[in-house]
């Protein structure tokens, strides 16, 4: 498991409307475009520095293709990357501050101490 890898995501596809359009829309298809074409870019700038061994698990993979914040969360993901992200997807099919709180009852479940977020 990488959290490096999993906030990396979050926090890309975060910074381009269009990335936020195409997850929302094709999970699946955005995560395994994603890992294949973006996870091994170096600092996501210059395609000549390139690593291979960056790769997410199957369980990863599964709960980035569901848009699973709370297994994100418990395996790591900064929960900022992943609200933030969220709420461009989603908060648009809710209320004022729907979407947020939904958000916080959905991982009301976890008690301190909460699983690591360092990477």
């Amino acid at each position: 498991m990488s959290k490096y890898l999993l906030d990396k995501f979050l926090y890309t596809v975060d910074r381009d409307p269009g990335l936020v359009e195409r997850y929302r829309e094709d999970p699946a298809g955005t995560v395994t475009w994603w890992e294949q074409e973006m996870a091994g870019k170096l600092l996501n700038c210059v395609d000549v520095e390139q690593t291979t061994w960056l790769a997410f698990t199957d369980e990863e993979r599964r709960a980035l293709r569901e848009h699973d914040h709370v297994r994100l969360f418990e395996m790591g993901a900064h929960p900022f990357l992943t609200l933030t992200l969220f709420i461009g997807m989603f908060e648009r099919d809710h209320g004022p501050l729907e979407y947020q709180r939904a958000y916080a009852r959905a991982l009301s479940h976890l008690s301190m101490p909460f699983p690591d977020i360092a990477t």
